[in-house]
């Protein structure tokens, strides 16, 4: 490598250092294996679109690194210094330009550009005056981006007729104005396929002669004769199947009575050419379907009289059909080759009105229009290369730094990335990216180990999705529901609301105190089961000691005296209460007795009391501890970024440290002065210290300490 390059190290990997023009000129000889991305979509980027429109050279939506790479060569090539791409700016100095014929040839289009503005001794030019300068020249005749108009014909009617019919069949390409047009491509297509027409007419003349109506006309019916007659065969074999395979049923009938009818409407065309007998003759006069008897008539006037003469008139059996399908067979088989498309559907007789006799002379003089518009190209691609280059000089050592580098994410000057910042919960995530579906990001982004909540942001009738990194605080009340408010990198705020939650460890003190909030919570749910049990319980023994109240005038006499049963019912539900009472208190005499057993064990240790706390604390949190630190060892803003569309090259490691710095959670400022809270929960403080002092007493008895001043046994 001919080039010397600076590097710096950030989230684990080695990143270049973007820092002189040089870097950018000498991009090319950077090897891949050493950038951080290798790709990245054009949209949903704090970035301007048009300058990543006019990088992404293909079209696709994505910039690559050969992409990349060739825009900082070519605004290289155009610069004096590579240096004014590291400065940046939105105004283009004139005497920055290179002095080479390209240079030349942009500074003195940027002179005529700003005389035009009238800014005839400006030194330097920017966007607005090229703006300008391009809607002007997409308004003129000739704009040079080899696309014309049906106007740009100007006085030649049948020009722009035939412009106008290429437009319509072959369908447009926007010019630089926007505005549909046809280009080369399309005019060379519309040409081959009226020539196929041409020809195909030219061969039917040739093999056809004669019967070409005659073909035509046998065409038009040939799906509909071929059914009466199938129908008929099978009202042969089957006399019974005529009359179903005739006419539909009166309730079918029925139904169309009921609607407005037409002749020609799917439900009554498809019905048969003619009643259906064995060995009948299609009739071709009025006896036969209405909305079928114009084609008919036409099918015996140029087929069966001029083909067929013995054959009757007004009939046409299914021997004459034969014979007179065999008669066209050839003709029909031309017409089946018609060629397909919208240019062969405007017929012979139109494309030559439009062509006239000559197509290659019509086809010469539209080509000709374009290459005159194509011809004023030159004007217009220096003006949009003054646009890339302004754009370039201002965008692209930003583009680079977040792109070959994540320079700005690290040294925390605001990726491109980045969509803006989340408040919810009492604190806020500057990792936030915006994303088009949450639920195919989440399948990727998982695999960061990081936990991500998905909000919705709405703003007026604007909705976003964006992903927001949570790497501080807690997660006890971060839940699918919740509302916080969103600013976008422009300032603007969004209503938020999570949709979404992918969980992992935020911190190795949430993780240590994880356990024990599961467990209370676990407790809190039995207990609210538990009460809600003995809830539905009492209230089902009010509702029947209700009933029976309310039922007490009709009992029986008999009632007032209870009898053995009453008695032994009673003296059951006393053993069962009794038996009830027994078994609990053996339950709380062996609970006591372990706990009591506990106790006395863990006073044995002495003054290892404090390791034996220690290794009860270890034993509950060490495990869920031990996963938190395993995942956030893993944690990376890789897989956050290659679900956004991105090629990550690395695997950018979120540490703790850069985490705690992406997430703040809530601080008083310095010197504030914090009042009383009138409604804050009584201390516990007391009862703790009393619990204290009694396990010291019990603790020094368990030890002998108080052995000095007992009397003797």
């Amino acid at each position: 490598m001919s080039h010397a390059w600076q590097f710096f190290r950030a989230g684990g990997v080695d990143q270049v250092l973007i820092a002189r023009g040089a870097d950018l000129l000498h991009l090319r000889e950077l090897d891949q294996k050493l950038w951080v991305a290798l790709a990245c979509p054009t949209r949903g980027l704090h970035f301007d679109a048009r300058t990543l429109d006019l990088i992404d050279t293909d079209n696709d939506g994505r910039i690559r690194a050969p992409e990349l790479i060739d825009a900082c060569e070519w605004a290289c090539a155009r610069l004096r210094d590579p240096e004014r791409l590291l400065r940046g700016g939105d105004r283009l100095a004139l005497a920055d330009l290179a002095e080479s014929e390209e240079g030349l040839a942009l500074a003195e289009e940027a002179r005529r550009t700003l005389e035009r503005h009238g800014q005839v001794d400006a030194a330097d030019i920017g966007l607005p005056e090229l703006a300008e300068r391009q809607k002007h020249l997409a308004g003129e005749r000739f704009n040079g981006d080899g696309v014309v108009l049906p106007e740009t014909a100007a006085d030649d009617e049948a020009l722009r007729a035939l412009v106008a019919q290429i437009l319509a069949t072959q369908g447009g390409i926007a010019d630089a104005g926007g505005t549909p047009g046809v280009d080369a491509a399309r005019v060379k297509a519309f040409f081959a396929e009226a020539e196929a027409l041409f020809a195909w007419h030219a061969q039917g003349e040739r093999d056809c002669g004669t019967l070409r109506a005659a073909a035509q006309a046998v065409e038009a019916v040939y799906a509909k004769v071929e059914d009466f007659f199938a129908r008929c065969r099978l009202a042969s074999y089957d006399p019974e199947a005529a009359a179903a395979l005739s006419t539909p049923t009166p309730e079918q009938l029925r139904n169309h009575a009921l609607q407005p009818l037409a002749l020609d409407t799917a439900p009554l065309a498809q019905l048969p050419l003619a009643p259906v007998a064995a060995g009948r003759a299609l009739p071709l006069d009025a006896l036969a379907h209405p909305a079928w008897q114009a084609a008919l008539r036409t099918l015996r006037d140029s087929a069966v009289l001029p083909l067929l003469g013995a054959q009757p008139a007004d009939a046409l059996d299914e021997a004459g059909w034969q014979r007179l399908k065999e008669h066209v067979a050839p003709c029909r088989a031309w017409l089946l080759r018609r060629p397909p498309g919208a240019v062969a559907a405007l017929g012979s007789e139109k494309l030559r009105a439009l062509v006239g006799e000559t197509p290659a002379e019509a086809q010469a003089r539209v080509l000709d229009l374009i290459a005159q518009d194509t011809a004023a190209g030159g004007q217009q691609g220096r003006v949009n290369a003054l646009e890339k280059l302004v754009r370039l000089q201002r965008d692209l050592a930003v583009l680079v730094r977040n792109f070959v580098s994540f320079e700005a994410f690290y040294h925390r000057e605001g990726a491109v990335f980045q969509a803006g910042r989340l408040y919810l919960d009492g604190r806020s995530c500057e990792l936030t990216v915006q994303v088009a579906d949450a639920g195919k990001h989440a399948v990727v982004a998982g695999l960061a180990k990081t936990y991500l909540a998905y909000c919705e942001c709405v703003r007026g009738k604007e909705k976003m999705t964006v992903a927001a990194a949570f790497t501080a605080g807690d997660v006890d009340f971060l839940f699918v529901g919740r509302n916080g408010l969103f600013y976008d990198r422009e300032g603007r705020d969004w209503d938020a609301r999570i949709v979404k939650v992918i969980e992992n460890p935020i911190s190795i003190g949430q993780a240590f105190l994880s356990p024990y909030k599961k467990f209370l919570r676990m407790i809190e749910e039995q207990v609210a089961k538990r009460a809600a049990a003995g809830d539905a319980t009492q209230q089902n023994r009010l509702g029947n000691l209700a009933g029976q109240l309310s039922t007490v005038d009709k009992a029986a006499p008999a009632a007032a005296a209870p009898g053995a049963a009453g008695a032994a019912a009673a003296g059951g539900r006393s053993r069962v209460d009794v038996g009830t009472v027994a078994a609990l208190g053996v339950a709380l005499g062996s609970i006591s007795a372990v706990m009591v057993g506990l106790f006395t064990k863990f006073v044995d240790l002495g003054w290892w009391i404090p390791m034996g706390l220690l290794g009860i604390v270890l034993s509950i949190s060490g495990p869920s501890m031990l996963i938190a630190w395993l995942k956030l060892r893993q944690r990376s803003l890789g897989p956050i970024l290659d679900a956004s569309g991105w090629a990550i090259n690395g695997r950018m490691r979120l540490n703790v440290r850069l985490g705690a710095s992406l997430s703040q959670t809530a601080q008083l400022p310095p010197g504030t002065r914090r009042l009383r809270d009138p409604f804050a929960p009584r201390s516990a403080l007391p009862w703790l210290a009393g619990l204290l002092v009694l396990a010291l007493a019990l603790a020094a008895w368990r030890w002998g300490v108080f052995a000095a001043w007992m009397p003797a046994a």
